[in-house]
């Protein structure tokens, strides 16, 4: 039972903040997205840290070869997840863009406007990447997230999402 309700006291508080997110300008994001980037690089070497942990424990647990690839992290993946960053900031803005009108014979408009979801649920494995695109992906469009990565990649995990 302690499991379900600290989900959802997360999902709450993500809710929460979901609201904040959508009313955020488009420049605000981006910086938000450049800053986050410039901060994986400042904080490689505790990430790393914690990633070897985790490659040390999958590795013993006789993890396979592919799937501790996919697991590890160095400086060359470090420096695509802060560029991917980069990349999503640099993208259009998702929101309040209108993709299709019409004026029907009565007079009625019908618009479809892009707005955020709200809070996006997200379940991966061993690829603490993952993590950090995925809460830049969220942020560019506006929405909350909640991760549940792998628990092979536990560390990374936690170290990435609190920079």
């Amino acid at each position: 039972m302690m499991i379900e309700q600290e989900i959802r006291t997360q999902a709450e508080a993500a809710k929460a903040a979901s609201y904040q997110l959508a009313s955020l300008r488009s420049d605000v994001r981006n910086r938000a997205l450049h800053a986050m980037a410039d901060a994986l690089m400042q904080h490689t070497e505790s990430i790393l840290h914690e990633n070897a942990a985790d490659v040390a424990e999958a590795k013993a647990a006789g993890t396979r070869a592919s799937y501790l690839d996919r697991l590890r992290l160095d400086a060359k993946r470090m420096e695509a997840m802060s560029e991917a960053l980069r990349l999503t900031a640099a993208l259009p803005d998702p929101l309040g863009r209108e993709d299709y009108s019409v004026r029907r014979p009565n007079g009625l408009e019908i618009r479809r406007l892009r707005v955020p979801l709200g809070v996006i649920g997200m379940i991966y494995e061993a690829r603490p990447n993952v993590t950090a695109d995925a809460i830049g992906l969220c942020l560019k469009s506006g929405n909350a997230v909640l991760l549940r990565g792998g628990s092979d990649a536990l560390r990374s995990n936690r170290v990435i999402a609190d920079i």
